[in-house]
């Protein structure tokens, strides 16, 4: 057991001491931030990063849907944050869904795609399409509340998908 190989997936900040500019296996989540939304509430909850939030702790998660048939649907969005001649702004979000029952403890969600809507906002790409409007709603409020000129200086793509 002592000679088996360790394996890690590292996460970075800005200040790595990695030499050079290659960052083989890391993932630099420093412009990253996550956001829960419950139907017509968003907010954010770095917690979501490393699946500790508040609403996922003490949850087993299953990747089958048909587990968890009483669950509540929530939503998160992974939010990327890019800095241009105009000064910070939204980059990148990107949405994916989760279920939880409190009750049973049991939760579904698809971690790919929640890997994959990470990744899609760290390369600053913005798919919320699977959001409905109430959802919509909320983070565009969310997005504007919490810093309004950063909202001002995003791209068009976001805010009409926002709406």
């Amino acid at each position: 057991m002592a000679n088996k190989k360790n394996t890690q997936f590292n996460i970075i900040s800005n200040n790595s001491t990695t030499h050079g500019g290659y960052y083989t296996g890391t993932l630099n989540l420093s412009n990253l931030s996550s956001v829960l939304i419950d139907g017509d509430q968003a907010k954010i909850d770095l917690g979501l990063i490393h699946a500790k939030s508040a609403v996922e702790r003490g949850i087993k998660f299953t990747p089958n849907k048909e587990e968890v048939p009483n669950g509540k649907l929530y939503w998160v969005v992974w939010v990327a944050i890019d800095r241009d001649e105009n000064g910070p702004y939204y980059a990148g979000a990107a949405a994916c869904p989760m279920t939880v029952d409190r009750e049973s403890r049991k939760g579904w969600k698809n971690l790919a795609e929640h890997v994959n809507r990470m990744d899609d906002a760290l390369k600053r790409r913005i798919k919320l399409q699977a959001l409905g409007e109430t959802e919509k709603a909320a983070l565009k409020k969310l997005l504007i509340s919490h810093n309004e000129q950063m909202w001002e200086n995003s791209k068009a793509e976001l805010k009409e998908q926002l709406g």
